[in-house]
């Protein structure tokens, strides 16, 4: 009796496109970060100095309609307890508001020590932390961005399946 193994590997449908824009929100500044069509390498796009909420969405709104965004990312400031603080509040507010404007889905993304770590990133470039406030801001809504795709690859890539069939 001969045996024969013929492995199947599931015919995966093409990739679909992903847009997503991650958010770090502050008082002064919202970093802004996109992703590329794959939704692998998120990277920072601009820093928007705020000035009004209205004037902070229309801003959003452009890059959101350039980049034909499906969902918003925003980064969330827990407490180092695990808790939401006054500051984590104050993003769920203007979060909340900024979807119904934009009419767009939002994920959070726990964005503790993002800062700290885009402040790291800075230092290591021979930049001055203080003098680029704007780039940090960036760079940590990248760092929002990229965790929240790596979770998404794992969560897609587990429905991927490898079969043998012997016979």
């Amino acid at each position: 009796m001969v045996s024969r193994r013929i492995s199947v590997i599931s015919q995966e449908q093409p990739k679909p496109f992903i847009s997503a824009l991650g958010l770090d929100y502050g008082r002064k500044r919202i970093g802004v970060a996109g992703c590329d069509r794959t939704g692998l390498i998120a990277t920072g796009i601009t820093t928007i100095e705020r000035a009004s909420f209205e004037q902070d969405v229309e801003q959003i709104r452009q890059i959101v309609n350039e980049r034909e965004v499906q969902v918003l990312v925003m980064g969330l400031p827990y407490s180092m307890d695990g808790s939401l603080g006054f500051q984590a509040r104050q993003v769920q507010k203007f979060t909340k508001r900024l979807a119904k404007a934009l009419n767009l889905p939002v994920e959070y993304m726990d964005e503790r020590l993002t800062s700290f770590q885009a402040e790291q990133l800075l230092i290591a470039e021979n930049r001055s932390p203080s003098r680029h406030k704007g780039l940090i801001d960036r760079k940590a809504a990248a760092l929002i961005l990229q965790q929240w795709l790596d979770i998404n690859i794992k969560r897609a890539n587990s429905h991927s399946s490898v079969a043998a069939i012997e016979y």
